[in-house]
């Protein structure tokens, strides 16, 4: 029974930070990420002996395990800003003021992609409507006043020859 509980003792807990699948970048990029990891254990850590301090009975020595947790985070955030001084990564603000308002980074930017996408559709929608009403003014301008034909449909092939460079551009 005791090896039972020896051997849940070494799972880490489901809720407890893992590392990446993928290995660290090599030089001062990895080095930060490792670093980062490791103040997230270190939060961790302190979380958890915190818990395990407000419901235990306090005893003389209870104090100092929570001293030591929190020494070593503010060693690894000693750490983190002296790496941060090496780095020239800029992060936007509001990624960080996201973070801050316990909202996902990813799941915002994914939010802005289909925002733009939908925009796009809606101003193609309204690009084909004008070409649509253009094309139509164009064929009643040429029945109506056949003299301005010639000019009309010099436009048209113009339209016509710069949308085709546009699209091998794209190709």
């Amino acid at each position: 029974m005791s090896s039972n509980t020896q051997s849940r003792q070494s799972l880490p807990a489901p809720d407890s930070p893992r590392s990446s699948q993928s290995p660290a970048p090599a030089g001062v990029q990895g080095d930060l990420e490792l670093e980062l990891l490791g103040l997230a254990n270190a939060l961790y850590n302190l979380g958890t002996t915190v818990i395990n301090d407000s419901t235990k009975e306090r005893d003389k020595g209870g104090g100092k395990q929570v001293g030591l947790r929190v020494n070593e985070v503010v060693s690894h955030l000693g750490t983190i800003d002296d790496m941060a001084q090496h780095i020239p990564t800029m992060i936007p603000m509001q990624v960080l003021t996201d973070i801050d308002n316990a909202r996902n980074p990813m799941q915002l930017t994914k939010e802005r992609l289909e925002r733009a996408a939908t925009e796009n559709q809606f101003m193609n929608g309204k690009i084909a409507a004008i070409t649509s009403y253009r094309a139509l003014l164009d064929e009643a301008i040429a029945i109506n006043f056949p003299e301005l034909e010639p000019h009309v449909k010099g436009l048209a092939d113009v339209e016509e020859k710069i949308k085709m460079e546009d699209t091998n551009d794209v190709i």
